[in-house]
């Protein structure tokens, strides 16, 4: 599962991973893979590579390729919060090179964790077919950010106090509007409980913290996620 760089204009070239189904010859539909804050970690490439095995081709962008971390930070959380600038334009660019490839059958999913998840609400009425936000900020315009938005899962975690009340208004904007979604709040969940951080000792400090990898939630999130892009991006459920 190669670490690639897709084409910029200027020359550039913009470093990304991509994970391929190992099962059949394809085409399989695409799916652009929005890592959180820590970047394109181990974490975002087992997500990717989660996809993949269940018959996705997963590509996941570096947002913070141009250098300097901290300012590469700055840059793209300026972008979410905007609704547009060079994050946007790099996930644009990724689809649009994701789609042109002949192992791909052409139609879209995005999936954001965390800061991704944001992107992934906005993402939602940008050209992708459906669209997974795990524990996403809302914008301050939902309204106008669902406009002509594709379906959504949305996964939060109960104990997540950075984003209390946000599954239930995602849910109610979507309701709403008539689009096809699927959201939940886990009970026993808190932030980025999708991701199995590798800390050592310090996951009991997550835990209280209501931070971390929470296995039962988790695992019903991915079944949610794989039994939704099967419906909306034509791919066999896992």
């Amino acid at each position: 599962m190669p670490d690639v760089s897709i084409p910029v204009e200027a020359g550039e070239r913009r470093p990304a991973y991509v994970s391929v189904p190992s099962v059949g010859a394809g085409p399989w539909p695409g799916v652009v893979v929005i890592h959180d804050a820590f970047g394109l970690s181990d974490t975002i490439r087992e997500h990717a590579d989660r996809l993949a095995a269940a018959g996705y081709l997963a590509v996941v962008p570096d947002l913070y390729w141009r250098g300097g971390k901290l300012r590469c930070i700055k840059a793209t959380f300026s972008s979410l919060a905007a609704g547009e600038g060079q994050a946007f334009d790099d996930i644009e660019a990724t689809r649009q090179w994701l789609v042109a490839r002949p192992d791909c059958t052409g139609p879209s999913g995005v999936i954001g964790f965390c800061m991704g998840g944001g992107f992934a609400v906005l993402a939602a009425s940008r050209g992708f077919a459906v669209s997974s936000v795990n524990y996403g900020a809302l914008p301050n315009d939902l309204d106008r950010a669902l406009e002509g938005a594709c379906p959504i899962v949305a996964s939060y975690g109960h104990r997540d106090r950075s984003l209390k009340g946000t599954a239930a208004a995602l849910d109610d904007a979507l309701a709403a509007r008539g689009i096809p979604h699927d959201v939940k709040e886990y009970s026993e969940a808190g932030h980025s409980f999708l991701e199995r951080f590798n800390v050592g000792p310090l996951v009991a400090v997550l835990r209280v913290a209501g931070l971390g990898y929470h296995q039962p939630s988790a695992e019903d999130a991915w079944r949610r996620i794989l039994r939704f892009f099967a419906e909306h991006l034509s791919a066999p459920s896992a």
